[in-house]
């Protein structure tokens, strides 16, 4: 397994509301990154992305003008796979489906060396089934970061069956090295957050059907009551309560629970298109949703 010393470039999969952030916080640590997507205009459009959040931080006096420049220079935008040889970190931040996770981290892992660690910021899929087929699967790690990842502190790891005790302290490593709190949980459905955060969130939402309060009362009462930093219907909004969904029909199946059954409200708002901050409306209503 790579050393964290040896530890330069990293491959970041998806330029999106995960993979951008991922790719700007190794940046900022001063790793040399590749941010890849399927098409070159989506790839540049996280790159244009990293560039707003950095030039906030300029604003806000936490970052300097021209290391706001040395930032985006380690940060390439890239349209193929082949042009993230040599990586010795990979972070995948696709959609939430199995088999596009294993086949992009499959054919990526057939160009890196054998001491690469392939890390998923999956929030919920088995590792297990994730590292099958790929070479070396004791190099497969989860990595979950939390939204907007620059800003979240905290970085679960996730242990799969096959992942060595090697990959799990690269992991630590590198997360401890780019500002995050670590913790550590097993390859169980939902691992420990999404599992806690999506109870929570369908019963939210639960109460919004039922009229038992507004979303921003629901929202403030464990903003103000239980010291969240944001309430369960505002993050959702934010995670998308497509994604939302998703991992509640998935913890719903995988658990044989009927905590995790989505209300049909999720279902009716996710078929009617409000998403959530992206776009424009789920809970609360967005006036601009470009950043």
């Amino acid at each position: 397994m790579t050393s964290l010393e040896g530890v330069r470039k990293v491959a970041v999969l998806g330029a999106g509301t995960m993979g951008h952030g991922i790719a700007q916080l190794a940046a900022r640590a001063g790793f040399e990154v590749a941010l890849y997507d399927l098409t070159r205009d989506a790839a540049e459009r996280g790159l244009a992305r990293i560039g707003r959040n950095l030039e906030i931080a300029v604003q806000k006096g936490k970052l300097t003008a021209s290391d706001r420049e040395a930032v985006l220079a380690r940060v390439s935008a890239v349209d193929s796979l082949g042009e993230l040889a040599g990586a010795q970190w990979v972070v995948e931040a696709v959609p939430e489906d199995l088999a596009l996770k294993q086949k992009l981290l499959s054919e990526l892992a057939h160009s890196l060396g054998p001491d690469a660690l392939l890390a998923s910021n999956t929030s919920s899929l088995s590792l297990t089934r994730l590292a099958q087929g790929i070479p070396h699967p004791e190099r497969v790690v989860g990595m979950h970061f939390f939204n907007p990842p620059h800003l979240m502190k905290l970085l679960e790891l996730v242990r799969g069956n096959q992942t060595s005790d090697a990959a799990m302290r690269l992991a630590r490593g590198l997360g401890e090295k780019l500002g995050k709190d670590c913790i550590e949980v097993r390859d169980a459905p939902g691992f420990a957050s999404s599992r806690l955060g999506i109870c929570l969130a369908m019963e939210a939402i639960r109460m919004v059907e039922e009229q038992v309060a507004s979303p921003a009362d629901i929202d403030k009462a464990m903003e103000l009551g239980y010291n969240h930093p944001m309430g369960p219907l505002r993050l959702t909004d934010l995670v998308g309560l497509d994604v939302r969904l998703t991992i509640a029909d998935y913890l719903r199946e995988a658990l044989n629970s009927p905590r995790f059954e989505a209300p049909g409200l999720l279902r009716r708002m996710v078929a009617e298109g409000k998403l959530g901050k992206k776009s424009g409306e789920g809970f609360y209503r967005y006036e601009d949703i470009s950043k």
